[in-house]
């Protein structure tokens, strides 16, 4: 992420001040800012952790080196630095850290050595501990500007015995040009942010107890309430970070949280490329993705209203409640009770029509694409589960309405894949109709076997399977174009599943681009029945099977197709006569 991050204080003697910051370099360092190797003269052994590799970047200067140095920075001269507004130590380069991965460079320094990035830094910094900040003076807030920068800024109260209000000022901030990238990162930054800053605080709070237990300065204070607070200070009131925190090892643990913040927040954003609008599918599981998040929000809000409402309980209540739970109940407990899942499935399309044969199969297929009720029942759940999720990759998305396991009979209009344990019974009316088929799994007797050509089918040798349903497919119907298409691949011995698997995807796009048409002409512009036979015959699909088909997969459509289609009706251009 192309970003800096800055730890900011105000000084009670020079106000806003940039303590530490770390920066992305893409290009080899630039003169005067250390060895562009990890591994450089006089560095210590590297560590490296995630794909980057940390060190410390030491390198001897001159007197005539420093000075010059000196002279040049673009920081405050040392005159104007006091222990509460330096982070590094004279003549400490800085840290450096190496991402071998993407071959950038993280280097962490008081002040960034370019004038403008200073300039930079130094207005957020100022902006952050002045005129930006949150009520109460203490949390996140985003400000900038296309110029100056957009930053992400949280502040925040560090605990200093010796300081006015006993507490210090600060900020951690987040400087970068792409405000929607850094209005994405929100949640992201501030929830990493705000664990840097918790565990700031925690070190500060033990040495600001510490210190008040040894000698308080509340007491002390008080006593001496009528001298001026500036001119009582002594010469150890401006204390550093380090001080505060009693960690010798401050700077370089921030370094790393820093340059982590900046690689992660550069990670976990990343770039698709679509080619042509999204299809009904995608467009589908986004609606299905979005009604299962409210419906969590709803849940959750109703949960938390009901906490409320309820009689708290008193604590002999908790204990009773907590003695009638038995100790096998326990985690530990149910972990033997686990088990692997079972290796009697379906692994695709092919390998169920070998299992069942091509007939049984042809009528299961047939079934599964006019929308009909399937309905298996067998004592093993997973293969109920596998069957079916090898079945719905036939259909649109948004015709998929699945009871995986069931212990009473549902009806059509609730699922049109729906399993059932062997001793459900299933209505009379079900069982004759032409709109259901049912698949009956029994356990098989050797001389009953089909022949198997594969070693995968070896699993499902013990079943036997049953396709009955009250409108069998006679063998020389014709059917949907589709379903021939899809049996011409799965025959094709020289296409892998894979590419069947693409095939099919294929196939049930070109049918949903003839459902999307035959929608608009049928139900937005509302053409004679006339009229509709002729598309349907320019589509190729006058044949009753293909026509059943195309009226079940328009149930499939989403919303989003829809409501834009009928918002191209209500429009006023849309209304206009055609010539």
């Amino acid at each position: 992420m192309n970003a800096i991050v800055a730890l900011c204080h105000f000084c009670e003697l020079h106000g806003p001040r940039t303590l530490f910051c770390t920066e992305v370099l893409h290009a080899p360092l630039p003169q005067g800012a250390g060895s562009g190797d990890g591994a450089g003269r006089g560095e210590p052994a590297d560590e490296e952790e995630g794909g980057i590799q940390m060190s410390s970047r030491i390198r001897a200067h001159s007197p005539a080196e420093g000075a010059s140095a000196e002279s040049s920075s673009p920081g405050p001269k040392k005159s104007d630095m006091c222990e509460g507004c330096r982070s590094l130590a004279a003549g400490h380069p800085g840290y450096i850290s190496h991402d071998k991965e993407t071959s950038i460079k993280y280097v962490s320094h008081q002040h960034p050595n370019h004038p403008q990035l200073f300039s930079i830094v130094r207005q957020a910094c100022v902006r952050s501990l002045s005129c930006e900040v949150c009520p109460g003076r203490e949390g996140p807030i985003f400000f900038g500007d296309e110029q100056h920068g957009f930053v992400f800024s949280h502040t925040f109260f560090i605990k200093d015995s010796l300081a006015r209000g006993f507490q210090r000022w600060y900020s951690i901030i987040a400087i970068m040009m792409d405000r929607i990238y850094l209005i994405n990162s929100w949640p992201f930054l501030l929830g990493k942010v705000r664990g840097i800053i918790d565990e700031l605080q925690g070190k500060a709070l033990k040495v600001f107890e510490a210190e008040q237990f040894g000698c308080p300065q509340r007491a002390q204070r008080m006593n001496t309430a009528f001298t001026p607070f500036l001119h009582q200070r002594n010469g150890n009131a401006a204390r550093s970070l380090t001080s505060l925190t009693n960690d010798d090892s401050l700077w370089a643990c921030l370094h790393t949280s820093f340059a982590w913040l900046l690689k992660a927040c550069g990670s976990r954003l990343t770039e698709k490329l679509l080619e042509g609008a999204p299809t009904e599918d995608t467009l589908v599981q986004m609606e299905q993705l979005a009604e299962l998040e409210e419906e969590s929000e709803s849940w959750d809000n109703s949960e938390a209203e009901e906490e409320e409402k309820g009689p708290a309980l008193s604590e002999g209540a908790e204990v009773r409640e907590l003695t009638k739970c038995p100790a096998e109940s326990s985690l530990l407990s149910d972990c033997g009770a686990w088990q692997p899942r079972k290796l009697s499935v379906f692994k695709s399309l092919r390998h169920m029509r070998q299992v069942l044969g091509a007939p049984s199969f042809r009528t299961l297929a047939w079934h599964v694409l006019m929308g009909n009720q399937v309905i298996w029942k067998s004592r093993d759940s997973d293969l109920v589960h596998s069957a079916f999720e090898v079945l719905r990759t036939m259909l649109p998305v948004g015709c998929v309405r699945v009871i995986p396991y069931s212990s009473q009979y549902e009806e059509a209009y609730r699922c049109n894949f729906l399993g059932l344990s062997p001793n459900v019974q299933i209505p009379p009316h079900v069982l004759a109709s032409e709109f259901a088929v049912v698949v009956e799994v029994h356990t098989a007797t050797r001389s009953s076997l089909p022949a198997v050509g594969c070693e995968g089918e070896q699993p499902l040798s013990k079943y036997e399977f049953v396709v009955t349903s009250g409108s069998p497919v006679a063998a020389d119907r014709v059917g949907p174009t589709i379903l021939n298409k899809m049996e011409a691949a799965l025959t094709n011995q020289n296409l892998s599943v894979d590419v069947v698997d693409q095939c099919l995807v294929c196939l049930k796009e070109e049918w949903m681009n003839k459902v999307k048409v035959l929608f608009k002409f049928t139900k937005v512009d509302s053409r004679p029945k006339e009229d509709t036979q002729k598309l349907l015959s320019i589509l190729g699909a006058s044949e009753e099977d293909n026509v059943k088909l195309l009226k079940f997969w328009m149930t499939g459509l989403s919303k989003t197709y829809k409501s834009h289609l009928m918002s191209t009706v209500r429009s006023p251009t849309a209304l206009e006569p055609r010539n």
